[in-house]
């Protein structure tokens, strides 16, 4: 694309841009009062810079002026979602799109056993189900909704022992990252007496006798400060059923290395215990392991040894087989390799390569029937792959169309594969794979109120700011009109060696039958290219993913998807940071836009709970040079006075110990205080609801008011007489 033609791209997105501000679709209308926040005279120094922070008191979660300030946001902002024609309409077509049975992927274990979570529809929580053999019939075994009306005690994750015999679970507190494991007996359905808490970033690995689990947990936070406490020095422990947690065994610990993150795993025979630590959310690791001795009675102390500790690549076990240990790594392989190693002699000049890199990025790889099963991303579309340890290739899984695997469950010792998958416009089915005969069949096969004959999924691919393409899917209807009217969302994450590949929501069919457009952006700092488009979108190069989402928008503006007025943009979490910096870097570019749970501070965003887990992704502020670049992009210090920024709402959960609250108030009140023009900017909070849980019924009403507010903003005022398209005019 030319200088000149970005030049009028541009001057006609503001054009367009400006005509928003000047004119709304009936409905809401007026300038919103919203509440006063207080503002004082604080100012953080950084290396010679002065920082104006007159809303760092919200970082005060129990503050009782702030307690005020959210009630009074939600009433503005509920008064003002109220009268919104089309969000009766939105939230009735959700529930009914979303009340469809549901099946997780089920879960093998030794002897045949298999575990799984069903939600008949519209269950706040899935209920986990067993099976003792793949043709008996499934049983209850643990139904969360049970546990409080609400939804506010929330089921996180569970792993049954080796043979099965029992289960363990985590539960948490309004889907807090905190959690407490219990254990379940599977034949009887009654809980045994052990309780673990403040375990966080963990789950629990079993030794093969089912004595017991190893898990990692935090030292207990202060009273009242379990939300914003920051989170270090984790610890590995193994818990003896039966046992007080203060009887505990210390495994492993890093008191030099407060910050970083230990995993465990038991190898599938119980003769290894792997330990993995990390420095926060940086992706290479180091990798330790340790003899528990053959047979039931592991020696559960046995001494750590190194393997990899240079925390130079990723190293994860993929299995053993009669003494070889298989290695996923990125070790001079940017995208990923399998590898062949011993124990004894792990160094990588003894390696033997079994599966090399390839254009595909290697998400996992697992055991399967003495072969090796891989899991590819090629330009974010999986494709699975079956090898002999001997590096031969043995084919595909035939997958259903361009899509997502969603969760596999293989086993050595198993003819059977489980795999989910899912696409934008088929919602998730559960298979099983025969590895012997190659068949594959349906375990589970959900049926929606949607027809997705209608529309396609294209994968496209434009050009950023500094040349480089980047792909991007676009799900329209087949006969879309280019006649850069049709309302578009525009959504992306750009972070963590994340990719965000196709997967159904029940939104999307809501959207499409509206007559919008999706389209989701892989942008620099995802995975989608390996290690390198990670690193080409993290620290320094941050600004690269928010150019990249700018020239996605422009793109679907150019190739009359849409206009500047009638293109909204979605993200999350760092997503939500995405979507602060770009409407403040680009405020005429976009004609709505939902940030939730964002980190919006970036100058503080390592002080509280598992922030500074995120340092080497971002850099901190404490940092003369990182300092320069956060300070350049972080969404709360590029707030100017007087600009003109696009309708916004912003969401936020005050159980929210991932990214806390804070983030979000902070940004609210100071786009409220320093909002040029008449466009609305509200904050909706959640309550007993956390950064990645929150019961279906809160879960569907927030989904509807997002998606009301923006579709309304970006001139859908009518909702469709029948189930096909039908955008509301103006």
């Amino acid at each position: 694309m030319n200088k000149t033609r970005i030049t009028s791209l541009v001057l006609a997105s503001l054009a367009l841009a400006l005509g928003a501000c000047a004119r709304a679709p009936s409905g809401p209308s007026g300038k919103i009062e919203y509440p006063q926040a207080r503002r004082d005279s604080t100012v953080d120094h950084y290396f010679g810079t002065d920082v104006p922070v007159p809303y760092q008191w919200m970082e005060n979660l129990d503050d009782s002026a702030l307690a005020r300030w959210v009630e009074a946001e939600n009433e503005v902002t509920f008064a003002y979602l109220g009268k919104i024609p089309i969000r009766n309409w939105i939230h009735q077509r959700l529930t009914t799109l979303w009340n469809y049975a549901k099946t997780s992927t089920p879960r093998q274990v030794a002897g045949g056993r298999i575990f799984f979570s069903k939600n008949t529809g519209l269950q706040n929580q899935s209920v986990l189900y067993v099976q003792d053999s793949p043709g008996a019939e499934p049983r209850e075994l643990l139904d969360p909704n049970t546990l409080s009306p609400d939804g506010s005690i929330a089921l996180l994750g569970s792993r049954p022992s080796p043979d099965g015999k029992y289960l363990a679970y985590s539960l948490s507190q309004g889907g807090s990252d905190w959690q407490t494991i219990h254990v379940r007996d599977v034949a009887t359905g009654k809980d045994l007496p052990d309780s673990v808490q403040w375990v966080k970033f963990s789950g629990a690995s079993w030794t093969l006798d089912d004595g017991g689990f190893f898990y990692a947990r935090y030292p207990a936070p202060p009273a009242g400060h379990a939300i914003s406490q920051q989170v270090m020095n984790q610890k590995l422990y193994y818990h003896r059923l039966g046992t007080p947690q203060s009887k505990d065994l210390l495994v492993y610990a890093r008191p030099d290395l407060p910050r970083w993150i230990i995993g465990a795993d038991v190898s599938e025979d119980g003769r290894y215990l792997f330990v993995s630590l990390v420095n926060g959310t940086a992706p290479e690791n180091e990798l330790f392991y340790a003899d528990l001795g053959r047979g039931r009675r592991p020696n559960v102390g046995a001494r750590l040894r190194p393997l990899y500790t240079k925390n130079d690549a990723q190293y994860a076990p993929v299995g053993l087989v009669g003494g070889t240990l298989y290695l996923q790594t990125t070790l001079d392989a940017p995208k990923g390799r399998i590898v062949a190693t011993r124990l004894s002699s792990p160094d990588p000049a003894h390696w033997r390569e079994v599966v090399p890199e390839g254009d595909g990025v290697i998400q996992a790889a697992s055991m399967a029937d003495g072969r090796i099963l891989v899991d590819y991303l090629a330009v974010a579309k999986s494709r699975l792959s079956l090898f002999g340890t001997d590096g031969k290739a043995l084919g595909q899984i035939e997958l259903p169309t361009l899509g997502s695997v969603a969760g596999i469950s293989a086993r050595n010792d198993s003819h059977t594969v489980y795999y989910g998958f899912t696409s934008f416009l088929y919602p998730t089915s559960a298979y099983a794979y025969d590895v012997e005969s190659g068949k594959t069949t349906t375990f589970f096969q959900p049926k929606v109120d949607f027809d997705p004959s209608q529309y396609e999924t294209k994968q496209v691919f434009y050009t950023s700011k500094d040349g480089t393409k980047v792909p991007m899917f676009i799900v329209s209807k087949k006969d879309v009109k280019l006649d850069g009217t049709n309302p578009t969302m525009l959504y992306a994450y750009g972070g963590f060696d994340i990719t965000i590949t196709p997967s159904f929501s029940p939104t999307l069919p809501v959207w499409l039958e509206l007559g919008g457009v999706y389209a989701v952006a892989n942008l620099r700092g995802g995975g989608t290219y390996g290690e390198a488009w990670h690193q080409a979108g993290m620290l320094g190069n941050k600004q690269n993913v928010f150019d990249d989402f700018a020239a996605a928008a422009r793109y679907l503006i150019d190739q009359k998807y849409t206009s500047s007025r009638r293109l909204g943009i979605q993200g999350y979490s760092n997503g939500g940071l995405l979507v602060g910096a770009s409407i403040t870097e680009h405020p005429e570019l976009f004609g709505a836009a939902y940030a939730g749970a964002g980190v919006m501070d970036m100058l503080r965003y390592q002080k509280f709970s598992g922030g500074d887990l995120w340092s080497p992704e971002y850099g901190a502020s404490d940092d003369s040079t990182a300092f320069q670049w956060l300070h350049a992009y972080s969404p709360l210090a590029n707030i100017k006075k007087g600009t003109c920024y696009p309708p916004t709402i912003i969401t936020t959960a005050d159980h929210d110990d991932r990214v806390v609250p804070s983030h979000s108030y902070k940004f609210a009140a100071k786009m409220q205080y320093d909002q040029g023009c008449s466009n609305p900017v509200l904050i909706r909070v959640e309550t007993q609801t956390s950064h990645g849980y929150m019961p279906t019924d809160k879960r569907i009403s927030q989904t509807a008011d997002v998606w009301a507010f923006e579709a309304y903003n970006l001139g859908i005022t009518k909702a469709p007489t029948t189930q096909e398209n039908a955008a509301g005019g103006e």
